[in-house]
């Protein structure tokens, strides 16, 4: 069982940079996403209760809560990235002596692709919808911490391409074609949207150091 938040950052690396195939790119992208997370609390802590921003106290404190359960969703996300993944591996080593066996082996295989597809996808998913509160707390928190804000939707932004990298080698492994497109289609407007919020940080960002 993977426990990526429980690990000491250097025991990690050590592990990624190995020659097992989990964790991968799918469990960074939740590492990043959760960096870009933290990030936005940051500017929200650093925002709180201070002078001259009492006009958004009420909403960078919703922020934070968002951005503080983003924090411990991505981390739920890489674990279940590696442990998707897993999923192919076993399947690649059931027994194929039989029609039967073959069969059934080429459908669990089938099966782990899918899951090792979708579950990158949902942490892009909800690191574009981070990016959001990125941009956000870059236009409105503590300017001092703009930086930080703007860092966050550069983290968020590399979660949503490693994810994507990832979903996208995994759906084409699928033999149904029609799924296999659904995913590359989505795949292509997170991208797009990612792109837009990236965007819209970076002018936040200049607009606060203008």
């Amino acid at each position: 069982m993977s426990d990526i938040g429980g690990r000491m950052i250097d025991g990690f690396l050590a592990q990624l940079a190995s020659d097992a195939p989990t964790p991968g790119g799918g469990a960074v992208a939740g590492l990043i996403g959760a960096n870009g997370a933290a990030l936005i609390e940051m500017v929200c802590n650093l925002t709180i209760g201070k002078a001259g921003y009492e006009e958004v106290q009420e909403r960078i404190i919703a922020v934070r809560e968002e951005a503080g359960a983003g924090r411990v969703s991505f981390l739920d996300l890489a674990d279940r990235d590696a442990t998707a993944f897993d999923g192919v591996m076993a399947a690649l080593k059931m027994p194929k002596e039989t029609d039967a066996q073959k069969a059934e082996r080429s459908q669990a295989i089938q099966r782990g692709y899918e899951a090792a597809a979708v579950v990158p996808l949902e942490c892009a998913k909800q690191a574009a919808a981070l990016m959001e509160l990125a941009a956000e707390v870059t236009g409105t928190g503590n300017a001092q911490a703009a930086s930080d804000g703007s860092s966050a939707a550069q983290c968020l932004s590399a979660a949503v391409w490693c994810a994507t990298y990832n979903a996208e080698i995994n759906a084409a492994a699928l033999k149904d074609q029609a799924k296999a497109q659904a995913l590359r289609d989505e795949v292509s407007a997170l991208r797009a949207n990612a792109q837009a919020l990236l965007e819209a940080a970076n002018v936040a960002f200049a607009e606060r150091i203008a």
